[in-house]
């Protein structure tokens, strides 16, 4: 993947242009960039990755509002450990992407530790501090300050599945005993919001293919401590129905959301066949 040839100035962001082209694709989702030692933004709907991870009254308050939203939308209660699996979901899907998609479009690897994001989920924003990035050789980036140069693709891609490991780590220490699961079955729902978050943004891209190809090299099966490879497979039936072959994949683990509409499983939920995963494309077009 080519990188830019050109930065405008010493103090350049190397992921800038990444986030820009998230926020083009995705418009619910911005991120905003802060100067390294900045204080990132606190209150008033901010909350600090740390602070969720601390799992104390940031995260209680976090959670409320999942909480707050099922009764809203589904008109019933839903158990603790689904309301911390939802909301550990809205955090992660978004945030790995603040990782995977600089790697995927640029080739440029953040590291992202916990007290240097913050997010505003009402607003759909992240703040982060990049202060310290990985790259390939022979990348304009090189010279910026916090740059460290890895010799090649696997070398790129384990700073990626670094990063989000560092990362995610403190979150599961708030997150994991709200929602009852073991560890491995967190690390797998981290896995899925990785593989699940890239390619989405990839259809969005008009990449797809190649995002389904990179995602299956960044998540083997023995890559620890994720759980289980990317996974893609043809979708039986797809072409007959859709008109084109279609991609999915059986999710490492459940986000409970049949605990509410049993009959509403996600596409790529193991719950799910093959049939009615053809027919929901079908109907979505």
């Amino acid at each position: 993947m080519a990188v830019p040839a050109l930065l405008p100035s010493p103090s350049a962001s190397p992921v800038a242009a990444s986030y820009a082209r998230l926020g083009e694709v995705f418009p619910g989702l911005r991120v905003d960039e802060h100067e390294r030692g900045a204080l990132l933004p606190r209150g008033t709907g901010w909350v600090g990755a740390d602070e969720l991870g601390a799992g104390e009254a940031a995260l209680d308050a976090f959670l409320a509002w999942d909480e707050t939203q099922v009764r809203r939308d589904y008109g019933r209660s839903a158990r603790p450990d689904v309301v911390a699996s939802f909301g550990l979901h809205r955090y992660a899907w978004p945030a790995c992407l603040l990782v995977t998609l600089p790697w995927f479009l640029h080739r440029r690897v953040p590291r992202l530790p916990a007290r240097d994001v913050a997010f505003h989920r009402a607003l759909g924003r992240f703040a982060v501090r990049v202060e310290e990035f990985a790259c390939l050789p022979g990348d304009p980036a090189a010279a910026l300050p916090g740059a460290r140069v890895v010799p090649d693709e696997e070398a790129l891609r384990a700073e990626v599945r670094a990063s989000l490991g560092e990362h995610f780590e403190v979150l599961l220490a708030g997150f994991g005993p709200r929602m009852r699961r073991g560890r491995r079955a967190l690390w797998g729902m981290v896995t899925d919001e990785i593989v699940e978050g890239l390619w989405y943004i990839g259809e969005l891209l008009g990449e797809e293919p190649r995002a389904m190809a990179e995602l299956e090299l960044l998540m083997p099966r023995t890559a620890k401590p994720y759980v289980g490879p990317a996974g893609f497979r043809e979708l039986a039936g797809s072409a007959e129905v859709c008109g084109a072959s279609r991609a999915t994949r059986d999710r490492a683990t459940c986000c409970f959301f049949y605990t509410l509409r049993p009959e509403d499983t996600c596409t790529t939920c193991p719950r799910t066949a093959d049939e009615e995963r053809v027919r929901r494309l079908a109907a979505a077009g």
